[in-house]
């Protein structure tokens, strides 16, 4: 099981953005520092509490602060952004890293980006499904493009000069572009089957009951199966929420699961997000006859956060891909560091005696 990490990030509104914008960089370098294989960064315009409005412009100002780490959107949201500059950012920082670039792509899903960019009301998937379509296709072929939507259109017939340059978008460092990843929230998700018809591979939210993050395999298997390609459990990505301490339960559970710690204030945004507005309070219920004020803070932080010491964590996430099956390479999540030290220290610990401990203990099974 290899380790990386996952970046919504979600703040509290009332701290200053300088300070959460350098925190999450310093997350990164630590994880890049410590072994950690990916990184990806969230993005949303129109959040103060997820102030990271271009998950490229936040990965760029780490492209040469970074020295092995694969650097990842997670994710840019497609139908807010017009295809050619997604083309053309994504191919520049992928030149910026040499390679070191994946590309996280998404419908988004949060609305009020729907309204602000004035597509709320659309069919989102279907914005989605053009953009990403555009996007390859200026990459695989030549200006002047001539591609025409729904929603897009991308040409330079009129205006290219071809001997000097002009009217051409620059092509990606990896060819035919860097790996596509998508984000997987809903149960038995038709949207991980369509994804690896494409040759493209999973990312299970961190906020899902195991239950759920099971379902996505025989998604991920199905698509795979369509796009005549062998499903490897090694390109299966699983998000989690953990926090770890040296030795002390008490601490992590109270930093982890109450009120006194980040992850109770990330699942109240959350919960109020997904269940109080946007109606998806199955994937929080392994009964959805569970009533919905059943979801709660209180309630889903201790499900869905792993916490304690080094060998309780080890135990609890042997568990948890016991109930999930097999997956590449899990993905901490990172939270607000209300406490710098202790945020740090549980990075540290994850990567050089959680993860170790639990690759022995597969290796051993």
């Amino acid at each position: 099981m290899k380790l990386g990490t996952f970046l919504m990030p979600l703040h509290p509104p009332g701290r200053v953005p300088s300070e959460t914008l350098r925190e999450d960089r310093e997350a990164v370098i630590l994880a890049d520092q410590l072994g950690y294989t990916e990184a990806y960064v969230g993005e949303h315009v129109t959040d103060l509490a997820e102030n990271v409005t271009s998950s490229l412009m936040f990965l760029s100002s780490l492209a040469f602060e970074t020295k092995q780490i694969r650097l990842g959107t997670g994710t840019i949201n497609m139908p807010n952004n017009h295809p050619a500059a997604t083309a053309a950012n994504v191919a520049m920082l992928d030149h910026m890293l040499k390679g070191r670039l994946n590309f996280g792509i998404s419908p988004g899903g949060l609305m009020s980006d729907a309204e602000v960019f004035g597509n709320f009301g659309n069919d989102r998937l279907e914005m989605f499904v053009e953009a990403i379509g555009m996007v390859l296709d200026i990459w695989k072929g030549d200006a002047p493009y001539n591609l025409k939507g729904k929603f897009f259109e991308v040409s330079t017939a009129r205006t290219m000069i071809p001997e000097i340059g002009q009217g051409k978008i620059l092509k990606p460092y990896q060819l035919p572009h860097p790996p596509i990843v998508v984000t997987a929230v809903a149960p038995f998700s038709k949207g991980v089957t369509a994804a690896a018809a494409r040759g493209w591979d999973p990312i299970s939210a961190n906020f899902l009951l195991p239950q759920w993050v099971k379902t996505h395999w025989k998604s991920y298997v199905e698509g795979c199966d369509q796009g005549g390609r062998k499903a490897d459990p090694a390109n299966w990505r699983v998000a989690k929420s953990i926090f770890v301490t040296d030795s002390d339960d008490a601490l992590a559970k109270r930093y982890a699961h109450t009120a006194e710690g980040p992850y109770h204030f990330y699942f109240k945004q959350l919960i109020r997000k997904l269940v109080g507005f946007g109606g998806r309070s199955n994937l929080f219920k392994s009964d959805q006859s569970e009533p919905d004020d059943s979801v709660t803070a209180d309630t889903m932080t201790p499900r869905l956060v792993l916490a304690g010491s080094v060998s309780s964590v080890v135990d609890q996430l042997l568990a948890f891909r016991e109930q999930t099956g097999d997956f590449g390479t899990l993905l901490y999540a990172c939270h607000d560091w209300m406490d710098p030290a202790l945020g740090r220290r549980s990075m540290e610990l994850m990567a050089e005696k959680v993860i170790p401990q639990v690759n022995a203990a597969l290796r051993q099974s």
